[in-house]
């Protein structure tokens, strides 16, 4: 009998699977033997500035544990860290920490499998053969950038044949490009490569030029071979962990692959999606992208993760934390807090549970889970487990598909931040972006309405100001940016960096 071991093999300390294959076969023999696991997104409260994460790694992985240690069928599916951010340490690892950790951090911190160097030299070689265009008339500028792992500042602003053509260029890092969505988005090599096909190089007389057009596809697809398979990999306790996407939930999408996710809950019963950043960036993408736009499946249940200083400290910035964890129950998804605790605050416990009851939150899950992992859960979990094991499965979401961008742009400003409609402002310029977006995808033959919107924002902050009073808070569109392949739209608001630089710490 045919089964998930078929489609697996070994890959140095982990394991690699052909997703795209087993899925496939699941397809087209529908009575072999599969689970219908329900997905639980793991998310966060919007960390402040300074903020090394609030832990939704080690939560993730001490959740799994512990559901696990219950008798549940607990994965997680955890989206690969940029190298040059994560592992120089502007933020936290994507690893988890203490005994709630993999087995070995250090490959999914430093590159594990090298899927993102895969994914950086596709893209660059699509760029190698836009700037051949260039040469060849073909095109006369670039729109596709070229991908770095380790940023640097002089990166921000290049240019083909300095003193000669001077054509421009830029830089984004590698989670961030066009191609790391689409193998986060695709389900099949074929659709990776039609939708390769779709990105669009460059304009010629202005008009948009894609690459299928002149580029021939197969040198793409040999170099993705390997990286489009998700990892295998387990937690210090033996619990099963996926890995596999890697952009960033504030400039890009924040999600792992779709595949990915797809076969998880194909192989157990409970699935843990961790998304990027916080509840406004990585959750908001993943229902609002992958599962309205994409199929993906709705959360049956949510965990919004945040620290003790984080929720009680900053009193100007106090709104956010309930802000998402209402948000996520209006629209039908049970959320349960989750406040991680460090070392010296478990004191501060009954507090947090009676300011919990004043904001009229479900009981809160409490612990240290870096120095407790799953035990620090397991006997708190009771609410959580019962709404996974007696909740129907969620039902498909309406698409956004259509809707004008600005439109659009104000239906997340107001449902993810909390910003009215009229309270979204047009930088000057945005209009004329915007008229360009339009522009490029009619000559492409696309609508722009018809791409997936994607904001483009800092991680710290959700709205121009967030310090500022609510009636007086506002969300400022600044510019639009098209990835036709990927099928989606970026739209630029309050600020955000898309090529940042570590810190070393």
């Amino acid at each position: 009998m045919t089964t998930i071991e078929d489609f697996t093999s070994q890959y140095g300390l982990v394991k690699k699977i052909d997703a795209f294959g087993y899925m496939k076969y699941l397809a087209e023999n529908p009575d072999a033997p599969r689970k219908h696991g329900k997905v639980v997104l793991v998310t966060a409260d919007t960390p402040l500035k300074a903020s090394r994460g609030e832990g939704k790694t080690t939560t993730t992985i001490a959740l799994i544990d512990a559901l696990n240690k219950r008798g549940i069928d607990a994965t997680a599916v955890l989206r690969q860290p940029s190298m040059g951010i994560t592992a120089a340490g502007s933020k936290g690892g994507a690893s988890g920490g203490g005994k709630a950790s993999l087995t070995h951090p250090e490959l999914i911190d430093w590159g594990l499998c090298g899927e993102m160097g895969a994914i950086e030299a596709a893209q660059n070689l699509l760029v190698s053969f836009a700037e051949k265009a260039v040469d060849e008339g073909k095109l006369d500028d670039i729109l596709v950038p070229r991908v770095s792992e380790v940023p640097s500042r002089s990166l921000r602003s290049i240019a083909v044949d300095y003193g000669k053509g001077n054509v421009k260029e830029k830089m984004v890092l590698t989670p961030t490009c066009e191609l790391m969505q689409i193998v986060v988005l695709s389900r099949s090599m074929e659709e990776i490569a039609d939708r390769v096909s779709k990105m669009i190089a460059g304009t010629k007389d202005g008009k948009a030029v894609t690459f299928g057009e002149f580029v021939d596809l197969w040198r793409i697809t040999g170099i993705l071979s390997d990286a489009v398979k998700p990892a295998l990999t387990e937690t210090v306790n033996g619990s099963p962990v996926y890995v596999h996407g890697g952009p960033f939930a504030n400039v890009s999408i924040g999600i792992p692959t779709l595949i990915a996710v797809e076969m998880a809950c194909a192989l157990h019963d409970v699935v843990i999606v961790e998304a990027g950043y916080g509840t406004d960036a990585g959750a908001q993408k993943w229902l609002d992208i992958a599962c309205r736009e994409y199929g993906a499946q709705w959360p049956s249940a949510a965990i919004v993760v945040t620290r003790a200083s984080t929720w009680r400290d900053d009193e100007e910035l106090a709104w956010r934390y309930p802000f998402h964890v209402d948000r996520l129950e209006q629209l039908d998804i049970p959320a349960f807090p989750l406040i991680n605790l460090w070392e010296g605050e478990d004191d501060q416990i009954p507090a947090l549970r009676e300011t919990a009851a004043k904001l009229e939150f479900r009981d809160p899950i409490i612990g240290n889970l870096y120095r407790d992992g799953g035990d620090g859960l397991a006997d708190q979990i009771d609410a959580f487990v019962d709404v996974l094991s007696n909740g129907s499965m969620p039902p498909a979401q309406h698409s956004h598909k259509g809707m004008p961008i600005i439109d659009n742009a104000k239906w997340v400003a107001e449902h993810a931040y909390g910003v009215p409609a009229e309270r979204v402002l047009l930088k000057d310029g945005f209009l004329d972006s915007l008229a360009e977006a339009n522009e490029l995808c009619q000559s492409a033959g696309i609508s722009l309405d018809d791409l997936a919107f994607v904001a483009v924002k800092s991680p710290a902050t959700m709205t121009d100001n967030d310090r500022a009073p609510e009636e007086e808070r506002t969300v400022t569109l600044k510019k639009v940016e098209v990835h036709a392949g990927a099928g989606l739209a970026h739209v630029n608001l309050t600020t955000s960096l898309t090529t940042p630089m570590p810190k070393i710490v």
